[in-house]
């Protein structure tokens, strides 16, 4: 018995140690690799795996044929070595941030040998950063850093007693100095987002940080809400709520968010060292957000001069129309605009879905002579876009 006793311990000891081997990424390589010329290479020793396939904005499109016809893709093969090894090399990249999804025989995973990820819904999304260059703003500098706190707020609007919301506040914010206040940016993720979103896909605290610390940005203090209504915060995060991500869920185009917003600017207003005018708000938001940022900013003009609808949806789907938020646009529109925003700032990428929605959007707008203005870049609608349009719009604000 006593042998036995000690073979089963040196047996679990063993095993303890392979998986702590395994957990702390013992015999993995480090993947990717930025070369000198920013030419990125992806290795994989994967000799049972026939296929691994690459898909990232950063790979040339290139066409296949399906059964449905032709189309576009960007995901790439990687070629295998007779010992099992898969490798890629890319073109030179410019400094930016990249994400990327990887299939091994067709089904996706997550990069094993890459630990820098982001969630986006129900997805995990690798990622890297070329540096020197305009990817030098998301990564974290040798800068002054503001801090992230995930609040709780009571929402009596949406008749919820708690509520989660993450709050970005500058290097140098403290509580108890009532003297000195800052302006607030409240930005809206899109369907499927959460209040991490903005965190985390969109590199707030890095961008803030960095734009501040330069000069480009004035102090302010960033607001990231969870337009869900149907949640409390993000999944996993609010009691009974640990289940797989949806993109749709109840209450989230419907009125509901835009109705209790301002629970979130009250709050605000009670409990950080805000200015509490007009002069000193701003409110944007991508996609589904853009969409709140258009009809909050209309249902209360009297709330923000800074408005910033990215790659908006313009129109609230079939059956959650009925709300009175939505009602009269045109006419709030008026309002909005007899009461002179200092900036209207529009932007969306060419190939996006909603482009052609936007731009309808802004030719009524031309129609009232209603002054803003319209940045359009490449791409879709993407976090690639989103990610610049913080970085281009930010330093607008409240000057």
């Amino acid at each position: 018995m006593k042998k036995l006793l000690t073979l089963l311990v040196c047996v679990g000891a063993a095993l303890t140690l392979q998986a702590q081997e395994i957990s702390m990424g013992g015999g993995g390589v480090e993947n990717p690799t930025i070369n000198p010329d920013n030419s990125v290479t992806f290795t994989f020793h994967a000799p049972n795996v026939a296929t691994i396939e690459l898909d990232g904005e950063f790979l040339p499109p290139r066409e296949i044929r399906t059964q449905q016809g032709t189309r576009t893709t960007t995901r790439t093969p990687l070629a295998k070595s007779a010992d099992g090894v898969f490798t890629l090399t890319t073109p030179p990249l410019e400094s930016d941030f990249y994400t990327y999804n990887l299939y091994m025989d067709g089904v996706r995973v997550v990069d094993p040998n890459n630990v820098y990820q982001n969630r986006d819904v129900a997805n995990l999304i690798n990622y890297f950063i070329i540096g020197g260059g305009h990817g030098d703003l998301f990564d974290v500098q040798d800068v002054p850093h503001g801090n992230v706190s995930k609040v709780w707020y009571p929402s009596p609007r949406a008749k919820m007693a708690q509520r989660r919301m993450s709050v970005y506040t500058p290097a140098g914010y403290n509580p108890a100095d009532r003297r000195t206040k800052y302006p607030v940016l409240y930005i809206m993720h899109g369907i499927g987002g959460d209040e991490n979103a903005w965190i985390d896909g969109g590199r707030v605290p890095q961008v803030l940080d960095n734009l501040i610390a330069s000069g480009a940005a004035e102090k302010m203090i960033v607001v990231v809400t969870n337009s869900n209504m149907s949640q409390q915060a993000s999944p996993g995060d609010a009691p009974a709520s640990r289940h797989r991500p949806q993109l749709m869920v109840p209450g989230n185009m419907d009125g509901q968010f835009e109705e209790s917003f301002l629970d979130v600017v009250e709050f605000i207003e009670s409990n950080y060292n805000v200015y509490k005018d007009k002069a000193h708000r701003a409110l944007a938001g991508l996609s589904m957000g853009g969409f709140h940022t258009i009809y909050i900013s209309a249902n209360y003009p009297d709330l923000f001069d800074y408005v910033c609808p990215l790659s908006a949806a313009i129109v609230a789907p079939q059956g959650d129309r009925d709300s009175y938020i939505y009602k009269d646009l045109d006419a709030k529109l008026a309002v909005q605009f007899k009461k002179a925003p200092k900036l209207y700032w529009i932007a969306c990428g060419n190939a996006d879905f909603l482009v052609n929605n936007n731009k309808e959007f802004m030719k009524k707008m031309d129609e009232k002579g209603y002054k803003y203005e319209y940045v359009e870049t490449e791409g879709g609608h993407t976090w690639k876009n989103w990610r610049n349009y913080l970085t281009m719009f930010v330093p607008r604000l409240f000057k």
